[in-house]
């Protein structure tokens, strides 16, 4: 499915994929590495390549992503006086052996940027700041350790790490989140720019939730307000395609399907009117590329909830003009003309005169999936059934003792079930 999904997303105005890297499916036995198949990951970025498109690598290597134990490998835990995601030796030990792993693999194979590849970024760890208070006086240090080491390894390509304020230089602290047009404080210094690696398209589907579904509009309007406002440069959809949880790589209570809603659906097909809408937005940004990079910026007040923001060469110029009335339209007088502002909305405008993009303005059709027979399953050969190991011989996988098994310990993990007969 790589190529048509990657096609997909090109079409729809994307410039770069960003990936995770699972640890737990790379190495899913100590020193015993898996890259075949579907976790071919050269492969993966060669045809990213192939394509014209740039890479995002978030090594992690724990990455969260809704991912069974966040993308560490069971036999982590195994490790003798292991803590995991601090300043303890034997977890920074393991690590730095899988990222630099994985740095390795991406250098021998040319695939970073300065090599003629198409890897752009790099992130290591995954949302720390959330945890670390936890971690007490081991958590400051390990960010600082994670960061060097990332460094160390010299990629020539820059590091960043999402959520983390506090990230160490070089390493570019980035946004997660729905708004971060609104909430992200900017990058903590001058000479890095804006990065928002997670604009979550709708939310994750847990059992026992209702399905919590994202607007075109809504998700254009953040991705506008956040070039304008915070000057951003690189927006990273989580997720343009979720795809399938298969066997039990999901986490807790999340479902087989993630993110159906997202542009691409669970079966990378089309999801409209979002994936289309997303493309317009796409192709008006880039329109404006040379005023957007290298433009002074000014920006404007026209009332409360109403707000301008322009970026402008000697022959160039982009506006972005703001409505957070989510009630009424707003006319303002911009220049010598005057522009009506849905409400909500954020109308983007070429030359500073004409508008090309209005966020809240959606033209494709909507709720509709563009299917197509890819391959026919009328034939029992083409179904797969995932199975339970069950054990042949029962009295290999008994235990008996006078207290209660640790479940993970007994199962190591090989199975999510545990028969418990107590008397």
């Amino acid at each position: 499915m790589w190529p048509r999904l990657i096609e997909s997303a090109r079409e729809g105005g994307l410039d770069v994929i960003q990936t995770y890297v699972f640890w737990n499916v790379h190495e899913p036995i100590q020193g015993q590495y898996n890259f075949e198949g579907r976790y071919d990951l050269v492969k993966f970025i060669r045809e990213i390549h192939a394509q014209g498109l740039y890479v995002s690598l978030r090594v992690g290597p724990f990455v969260e992503a809704e991912w069974k134990y966040g993308g560490l490998p069971f036999w982590l835990r195994g490790v003798p006086n292991i803590t995991f995601r601090c300043n303890n030796e034997p977890y920074k030990v393991h690590m730095q052996k899988f990222v630099a792993k994985i740095v390795n693999m991406m250098k021998d194979e040319n695939l970073y940027y300065p090599q003629g590849g198409p890897i752009i970024i790099s992130q290591i760890e995954n949302e720390y700041k959330l945890v670390q208070a936890a971690f007490h006086s081991r958590g400051p240090p390990y960010v600082r350790w994670a960061a060097a080491m990332a460094v160390n390894l010299q990629t020539g390509i820059p590091w960043m790490m999402c959520k983390q304020d506090d990230a160490p230089d070089p390493i570019i602290n980035t946004c997660n989140g729905l708004i971060c047009g609104e909430t992200f404080h900017g990058p903590n210094s001058p000479n890095k720019p804006a990065l928002w690696t997670e604009n979550w398209t709708s939310r994750y589907p847990l059992y026992g939730h209702d399905p919590r579904f994202r607007s075109p509009a809504d998700i254009a309007f953040a991705v506008a307000l956040f070039i304008a406002r915070k000057k951003g440069s690189f927006v990273s959809y989580y997720m343009y395609h979720g795809g399938t949880n298969f066997g039990r790589f999901a986490s807790s209570y999340v479902t087989t399907s993630y993110y159906d809603g997202a542009p691409l659906d669970e079966y990378g097909l089309i999801w409209q009117s979002t994936w289309s809408h997303l493309r317009e937005l796409h192709a008006a940004v880039k329109q404006s590329e040379e005023p957007l990079l290298s433009g002074a910026y000014s920006n404007y007040s026209f009332g409360e909830q109403q707000e301008g923001h322009v970026f402008k060469t000697e022959s160039n110029c982009v506006a972005f003009l703001v409505n957070f009335d989510k009630h009424k339209t707003s006319n303002i007088q911009f220049g010598e003309a005057s522009f009506q502002l849905a409400p909500k909305s954020i109308s983007i405008l070429s030359s500073c005169r004409r508008v090309v993009f209005e966020t809240a303005k959606i033209n494709a059709q909507h709720g509709l999936r563009t299917a197509q027979v890819v391959q026919y399953l009328n034939n029992v050969d083409s179904w797969k059934v995932f199975k339970e190991p069950i054990p042949l011989a029962i009295n290999n996988s008994t235990h008996i003792g006078n207290r209660l098994f640790e479940h993970l310990s007994t199962t190591k993990d090989e199975t999510d079930y545990l028969w418990y007969l107590t008397r």
